[in-house]
Formats: C-alpha cells, structure tokens, sequence
C-alpha cells in the first residue's frame, strides 16, 4: 500500500503555500483536514527550501513547530527538518518520521539516530544545501549523482549503526535536481531501477512543483494540480511507497480509482 503524506508548511515563503499556516491554529486545522482526507501522515515543514527562501534560525523552526505537534497524534507526524538542533529537539518528540533533504549527512548526529525508532526519508539534493538549486545539468549526470549519492549515504549510515529497515529513500525532485524538468522525469521513470538496486522504501514528492509546470506550458503553481496527480499516479505505478502532496483528497480519490481499475 502507498502512504499519503500531507504536506503542511509552517512557513512564510514556502512556493506554493508559503504564509497560509504559519498561525499555529490554521496548521492545525489543516493538518486535520489532510487527514481526515485520507493522509496516513502529515509532513511539518518549518522553513522552506525553494531556490529564493529566506533562512529561518533552529530557534524559530521549533517555536513554530512545538504547538503543532504537541496537538497532534505523534505516530502520524513526520518534520521536515535539516538542521542539527531541529532534529535533535524532533527526536525528543517520538515522531514517525524525520525526513531531511540533506539526507542526514551530520556524522553527529548519528549516535542520535541510531538510538532512535523513527522511519527516516533520506533525501537526495543536487546541492546537498539548505535550499534547492537551479543549476542546469543533464539528466543523465543528475542519474548518477542519485545513485552515487545513495551508495555513499547509506553505507554512511547503516555503518554508524543506523538500522537499514528505518531507511526510506527520496531522489528529490524538481529544483533539488536542478532546472532541467527532464531530470525529474527521468527519475520517476527509473523508480523501478531505484528499487532495485536498494530494496528500500521510495518516496516521492513531485506536488505542483516546477518541472510540471513547464512540462504543461509554464502554467503557475495554482494550475499544477491536474499535473500534479498524473505524476503521482505515475509514481504509484512505478513502486513509490509513500507520495507527499499538497492536495491529499485528489490523490486518495485517484489511488482508490487505480486500485479498483486493478
């Protein structure tokens, strides 16, 4: 079965929502919506990662994310975080999930995770930086980068004693692999070839993110959504095991169509 993560940004300059929930109490209403929509999680994102986002001190990321989480089911959260004292203070919390589009790359705090029972998303990024990137570099090269990448990180990990079975593995999407939108095409293509080679959970997130739009004439954020569901399903065929989206409810309508289709 695929799993329905919910995205919920507590930001005030996320590409597609940036500012709608940064009020504690609009997050939360949200956050129940997406699922009581049919989300099996919910994704808290304190800062954004878009090429033109703004840093946001850890300081700030957990006073956003702090009531949040205290009103919500744990075993249904997962946080987006990437910086060190973020996911200490998330592990503190007993969540689900952390997913890091970093991909954990602080030998630091892998004592920390090794510890901990938390699912971890392990995100590939182009840059491997705090916010997206728009270099143009061929798909072929962004390919390889993944599986280079990958290699390195889980080897990384399952060596400082992190259990491989909490790995779930996300080759990034849109910007996080740069400008070109074929790159993002490419790897929703090889998803099969991702799984492989690793046998490990795939995760993606393609929600009205910018290769989509201009795979459908430069059309705005506000008109992905059409896009936005073909690619999931795309995904869903091709083997990804959990999908994070903007609009939760179109995507459950479409799984249970291609589930009663067979």
């Amino acid at each position: 079965m695929t799993a329905i993560i919910g995205i919920v940004n507590l930001t005030t300059d996320s590409f597609s929502d940036g500012g709608h929930y940064l009020d504690p109490q609009r997050a939360l209403q949200h956050a129940r919506e997406l699922l009581g929509q049919g989300a099996h999680y919910v994704d808290l994102g304190p800062a954004s990662s878009n090429p033109d986002a703004a840093p946001v001190s850890a300081t700030e990321q957990i006073a956003r994310l702090a009531p949040v989480v205290a009103a919500l089911e744990h075993s249904r959260i997962s946080v987006d975080a990437t910086e060190p004292q973020v996911i200490r203070w998330a592990l503190g919390q007993q969540l689900a999930m952390l997913n890091d589009i970093r991909g954990f790359g602080e030998p630091a705090l892998w004592p920390e995770l090794a510890r901990a029972h938390c699912q971890l998303v392990v995100m590939h990024s182009l840059a491997g930086a705090l916010v997206a990137d728009r270099r143009d570099v061929e798909p072929e090269q962004v390919w390889q980068s993944v599986i280079d990448f990958f290699d390195r990180r889980i080897a990384a990990l399952t060596g400082a004693g992190i259990a491989r079975e909490r790995l779930i593995l996300d080759p990034g999407m849109g910007f996080f692999l740069g400008a070109n939108p074929q790159a993002s095409v490419l790897l929703l293509r090889r998803l099969p070839q991702l799984r492989e080679r690793y046998g490990l959970p795939l995760y993606v997130s393609v929600s009205r993110k910018s290769f989509l739009g201009a795979l459908v004439g430069g059309r705005p954020v506000a008109e992905r959504a059409a896009a936005t569901l073909a690619a999931e399903l795309f995904a869903f065929a091709n083997g990804a095991d959990y999908i994070r989206t903007h609009d939760v409810q179109a995507l459950a309508d479409g799984l249970r169509v291609q589930n009663a289709l067979g």
